[in-house]
């Protein structure tokens, strides 16, 4: 639990335990549908396993989260309690695009980045059999500048080093405009007509690679 406001007001009670560090961003990932210790890790790579272990520990015992044993991994899902947690998760994030838009520059993750992109892919929207995008971001560090999605349906990969495929498109992109891309503030054309993103492929598929990820929740929310 965080910490004891001694109040009975519900909104009092409610933070107790949902104000903790991390506690709301391990729902977050919950409620977008990870469902495994290292799925959750991947949503939240600056977690400790220590830390992440303890507040899924923490939900558990508040009802919050199920921990079902399986044959291979442990599931962690949302009780009826913690799936109601959905909606506020989503107008925080709502609030955030519209009051909280200021991104610093170690805000800037190309792993959190590709992992968000990958739990977004439209399948129906992707060519039949194996396709490979790399994504490219020169300005990160130097181990953070190359990734590649392998999505063989209905399954996405997400590598950090070179898979050894054929490379259908190739994204060249300044990371924080990427991440302004996904995130809803700019447009991918917008993006690729002023040189900011670089779209390198058959020309059927650089115009069809914006079409392969689902837009996020938060590229509709109206800006301020």
């Amino acid at each position: 639990m965080g910490a004891t406001y001694h109040q009975f007001c519900p909104v009092a009670k409610a933070m107790e335990l949902l104000d903790e560090r991390w506690t709301m961003l391990v729902v977050r990932e919950l409620v977008a549908g990870s469902r495994h210790f290292n799925d959750l890790r991947r949503g939240l790579p600056r977690i400790s396993p220590t830390l992440l272990s303890k507040r899924l520990q923490h939900l558990v015992a508040a009802g919050v989260v199920e921990r079902r044993p399986g044959e291979r991994e442990v599931q962690y899902v949302l009780t009826p309690a913690g799936a109601e947690l959905a909606p506020i998760v989503a107008a925080l994030g709502a609030w955030g695009v519209r009051w909280v838009g200021e991104l610093g520059d170690s805000d800037l993750d190309p792993k959190l980045l590709l992992w968000d992109l990958h739990r977004n892919v439209d399948h129906g929207a992707v060519p039949a059999g194996r396709t490979v995008v790399q994504f490219r971001f020169p300005g990160a560090a130097p181990r953070k500048q190359d990734w590649w999605m392998v999505i063989t349906p209905p399954d996405v990969d997400v590598c950090d080093v070179d898979p050894g495929h054929d490379v259908a498109v190739r994204v060249t992109a300044d990371l924080r405009r990427m991440v302004l891309v996904w995130r809803g503030d700019v447009s991918w054309w917008d993006a690729v007509r002023t040189g900011d993103v670089a779209l390198d492929g058959p020309e059927p598929l650089r115009r069809a690679v914006p079409t392969w990820f689902r837009p996020t929740a938060f590229a509709s929310v109206p800006r301020v």
